[in-house]
């Protein structure tokens, strides 16, 4: 899966242009810390004395690199991928290599700390089904007639909430295979070049 960056992720990202592959690997470590202690004013001050830029160019590119990081871990984007999403940014073939090894590095890591954090949307918890089917009625009495019901719970941290959904077979039927078209669309050359030129 290849990760899409807004315009202004790809402007935060290209401050690494600017600086050192040292720096861009002191920006991962700095990155990596802030997920687990949160951010420090004082750091993007120091570092932006060293390197003599104001000090909002340094947060972002910190920011930027921190939401690349936390993206790719999330979606557990392969090498591959991650590669391909970073090439949108220009940023050279020996920075694509330094911030593919800090990813490879520190995912693990990365998704230990985000699945302490909170969840912001309901989750699934668990499906119960029923599939009912009415043979006969008072005007028709052969008839076939099926019914899918479905009782979704989701939870939110700790509050859990009960979905009832139902359908006939043939739109379960359409809304899966049209959702597993979706996903095979989405494994093809031509979607992943779609993907990567999209702004």
């Amino acid at each position: 899966m290849l990760l899409v960056l807004s315009e202004e992720h790809k402007e935060h990202l290209g401050f690494l242009l600017k600086v050192d592959s040292a720096v861009v690997g002191e920006f991962g470590r700095i990155a990596l810390e802030f997920l687990r202690k949160g951010t420090s004013p004082k750091i993007y001050e120091g570092a932006a004395r060293k390197l003599g830029v104001p000090v909002d160019m340094v947060q972002h590119g910190v920011e930027g690199l921190m939401f690349l990081l936390t993206e790719s871990s999330k979606h557990m984007v392969s090498e591959v991928d991650f590669v391909d999403s970073v090439l949108v940014l220009g940023l050279g073939e020996e920075l694509n290599q330094i911030l593919l090894q800090i990813y490879q590095q520190h995912r693990c890591q990365i998704r230990s700390i985000l699945s302490l954090l909170p969840p912001s949307l309901p989750a699934y918890h668990n499906v119960e089904w029923r599939l009912d089917i009415q043979l006969a009625s008072r005007s028709l009495h052969h008839q076939v007639i099926p019914m899918l019901m479905m009782r979704l719970q989701l939870t939110k941290g700790s509050e859990t909430t009960s979905n009832v959904l139902q359908t006939d077979l043939s739109t379960l039927l359409h809304l899966i295979a049209m959702l597993e078209a979706a996903l095979d669309a989405l494994k093809t050359s031509h979607a992943r070049r779609i993907l990567r030129n999209i702004k």
